[in-house]
């Protein structure tokens, strides 16, 4: 059995989805060495996200996913990429359509930051996507295949619920790609605004390389007991990967 006390993994990102750094930064030290990668969303961006991202990186050795969700023209797209990736964070979000794509993978050249497609929000449904008027289908079939098409234009991964990613983990655009999954809660967990979700474990296990907690750590009375568990789960025989 995996202890309590084993050290991070990486493979466990935790989403910062406090108000502001100051509350990012208290939230951090509870973790401590539990935890080794964490999300800094949009919605932190005006609460100082952007320094507690770099504090963290070059202050405490944490690895960093900037959750930024770009979208634009573009040109617009290259330019703001080119400016986030001087900070060498280590994932950077932008919607999976391909011309946005293309424009990422150009302002990040040279640079460490890797760019990952965002095909379908994890707290999106069917109903949703016709009141958006996405086109009729499955919503597995639309995340498949708008992850093909962001994978072939040059993400270096994509963002995608934990119910797709077998599907998407047997595309062969993805070999060597990364899939990283929101949605994710540990048995037990309020479901929040989430819509399709998994376990850590079965989340893994589908083909996932990372997954996102943000809330059952957050608002955990122990958050880092809570995380430990989670990697404990990420280590144990049910995360084992039987495919890709």
């Amino acid at each position: 059995m995996t202890s309590l006390t084993s050290p991070a993994d990486d493979r466990l990102i935790v989403a910062l989805d406090v108000p502001n750094a100051v509350q990012g930064l208290e939230l951090a030290a509870k973790l401590g060495d539990a935890v080794s990668f964490y999300k800094i969303g949009l919605g932190m961006l005006t609460g100082g996200g952007l320094a507690l991202a770099n504090e963290l990186k070059d202050e405490h050795g944490k690895r960093i996913f900037l959750d930024m969700k770009l979208f634009d023209i573009g040109a617009t797209v290259e330019n703001a990429v080119r400016g986030l990736a001087q900070f060498d964070l280590d994932f950077l979000t932008v919607h999976g359509d391909p011309y946005v794509v293309k424009a990422a993978k150009e302002g990040a050249s040279g640079r460490a930051t890797k760019i990952l497609a965002v095909t379908i929000l994890t707290s999106l449904d069917r109903s949703d996507l016709d009141g958006a008027l996405i086109k009729p289908g499955d919503i597995a079939d639309l995340v498949a295949e708008r992850a093909g098409r962001a994978l072939e234009a040059g993400a270096d991964g994509v963002i995608a619920s934990p119910q797709e990613a077998a599907l998407i983990r047997a595309l062969p655009q993805a070999e060597g790609k990364l899939i990283v999954t929101p949605g994710v809660r540990p048995l037990g967990a309020d479901l929040g605004d989430q819509k399709r979700i998994a376990t850590p474990a079965s989340a893994v296990a589908a083909g996932a390389d990372h997954i996102v907690v943000g809330r059952p750590v957050h608002r955990a009375a122990d958050p880092r007991a809570t995380a430990q568990a989670i990697v404990a789960e990420l280590r144990s025989p049910q995360a084992r990967r039987t495919h890709g």
